[in-house]
């Protein structure tokens, strides 16, 4: 084993650390702006059709065959296909559906939503989704200080442990914010306004970047602790073999 960690692999231990790092704050601002954390289908009662619009997004009720009694069987008969199922998708901002018989989405902002009782919690979730994001962000400059600071390696060791503290402290509060949000989701989903909920809902792709997130910020921590870790090992193992050394020349002198 060697005496000394050397100095490309405490360079590459900061290099996997930063990357981890800033994979995780990139991952949590897109996550957090996007409004994919959770998609469904919604179930609703199809229009009426207008002027000469057709398909089956529509009724038409002024067809030559309305009044016939085998259309209106067949209306009684099959009663969902009174209905068609419409595509959706929330975040934390906002929640969009897509639009029946029109291009685009019409979106809500979900805050309005949410119950009144579970709006507390959601806010909370939203600050702590900033704070996590701000905590990468500094743990991100400060492992970039590190990296290029070359000067002292005391200095270079207190900037690490700062670090480590911060991104620890971030994947916390990361973790925290996205179960409070699947909490407030889920009783959105229960309690929420009755247009709006959904017949069947997953987790979106920006639920699982979020997680992803939080991962690469926990992996940043370890790699962080453990390169401060060895480094203050080596300290020691330095300091007690020069102890060593020192007990041996003091009991055998050189002439």
């Amino acid at each position: 084993m060697p005496a000394s960690i050397p100095e490309a692999d405490r360079r590459h231990r900061a290099s996997a650390a930063f990357s981890l790092s800033f994979l995780s704050l990139v991952f949590s601002i897109t996550a957090f702006s996007s409004s994919y954390w959770c998609e469904g289908t919604r179930k609703v009662a199809k229009p009426f059709c207008k002027g000469d619009s057709k398909g089956d997004l529509c009724i038409r009720f002024n067809s030559p065959e309305g009044n016939s009694s085998q259309a209106v069987q067949y209306i009684w008969e099959t009663g969902d296909d009174k209905f068609v199922e419409k595509k959706f998708h929330a975040g934390i901002w906002y929640s969009c559906e897509e639009m029946i018989n029109e291009e685009g989405e019409k979106c809500r902002s979900f805050i309005s939503l949410t119950p009144a009782s579970d709006r507390g919690v959601l806010w909370l979730s939203i600050v702590a989704e900033l704070l996590y994001v701000v905590l990468l962000l500094t743990g991100n400059i400060l492992m970039s200080v590190e990296m290029c600071y070359y000067s002292s390696v005391i200095d270079g060791l207190k900037i690490n442990a700062f670090s480590a503290v911060v991104t620890v402290l971030a994947g916390l509060l990361g973790m925290v914010a996205h179960m409070m949000y699947t909490t407030v989701f889920q009783m959105t989903v229960n309690l929420g306004p009755e247009d709006w909920r959904p017949h069947t809902w997953d987790y979106g792709w920006s639920y699982g970047l979020a997680w992803t997130s939080f991962a690469c910020c926990m992996a940043a921590a370890v790699t962080t602790i453990n390169k401060y870790t060895k480094t203050i090992l080596e300290f020691k193992h330095k300091r007690k073999k020069l102890e060593r050394s020192f007990r041996i020349q003091y009991k055998f002198p050189e002439h």
